[in-house]
Parts: C-alpha cells; structure tokens; sequence
C-alpha cells in the first residue's frame, strides 16, 4: 500500500503533501523534516530507495527522485514493489508534463488542485488505480470539461453569486 505522497522543492518546503493513512498535522510536519534530512544527506551517486522503518514503523520504504528543483517521495509498504513505485512515480511526473507542458514548482503550488486530481486519479486511498499517464489526462481532462460546464450553469442563474 501507498502510504503517502510528498513534493517538495530543494529547500524543504513542501508543496504536495498527501498521506493515506491519517497522520495529525504535527506528525506530518515532522515526518516531512525527517524525510528532507535524509534527503538531504544522501549522496548523488547512491539508490533512490531508503528503508524508513524509522520514521514510518517496519517495513516501510521510501522511494524519491529529484526533477529539477522538486523531490518527489513515495512512502510505502513491503506489500509494493519498490521498482514498481519508482514507475509509477514516472507516471505522475509525465501526466504533470503533459498536463502543465514541463512541469515546474509553481505549477505545483498554482494548480493545487488538479496536481491533487491528478494524483487521485494514479492512487486511490493508497492503492494504484491507473498506470497510463495517457488515461490520466484523458480523465483530468473529462473532470475540468464538468467543472467548467458546471461553472457556467451556476453563473447563468439570476441573482446566484459564487
């Protein structure tokens, strides 16, 4: 199972912060601190893979890959398999490409919530539901055709303000 989902930018600062099991807000802001120290730490030429039975209790693993100035974190259980989440992580990265055309930080905290529709669309209460960047977009693409429709029904009501 995913536990969680985390983007942050080089300096530590969290820019998607998305946990599948619940975690108070303290535990996540410190889980996070953890998680960059260990990043942080890492040499460049060693494995993307990092076993967190410290932070996250046994048999919890982490997975991360650095796109320009955002690391992007998996959280996860030995239920997964580590070179699988890697994949999937690809796949979020390529969806926010096609999406945003080469994605940058500030796609990430302008568009809050369509990189948050995105990721529910890959990962689903901590369980993959779609590996094709391609399907992705198609959906994301469907749910903002709604929303705008939806949009334009509100605003042609008399009297109906937002």
């Amino acid at each position: 199972m995913i536990r969680g989902v985390i983007i942050m930018n080089d300096k530590g600062k969290p820019r998607l912060v998305k946990f599948y099991e619940f975690q108070p807000v303290e535990k996540q802001q410190e889980l996070i601190r953890s998680i960059y120290k260990i990043l942080c730490s890492r040499a460049d030429n060693v494995s993307n893979f990092v076993k967190a039975d410290s932070i996250f209790g046994p048999d919890a693993r982490l997975v991360y890959k650095t796109f320009a100035t955002l690391y992007f974190v998996f959280i996860f259980d030995a239920s997964e398999n580590e070179l699988a989440v890697l994949d999937l992580m690809q796949v979020l990265v390529e969806t926010l490409d096609k999406c945003f055309s080469n994605v940058c930080e500030l796609d990430v905290v302008f568009n809050f919530k369509k990189v948050h529709t995105i990721l529910d669309e890959i990962i689903l209460g901590g369980q993959v539901i779609e590996t094709s960047s391609t399907e992705v977009v198609k959906a994301v693409e469907e749910i903002s055709k709604l929303e705008n429709k939806s949009n334009s029904i509100i605003s042609s009501i008399p009297g109906w303000q937002r």
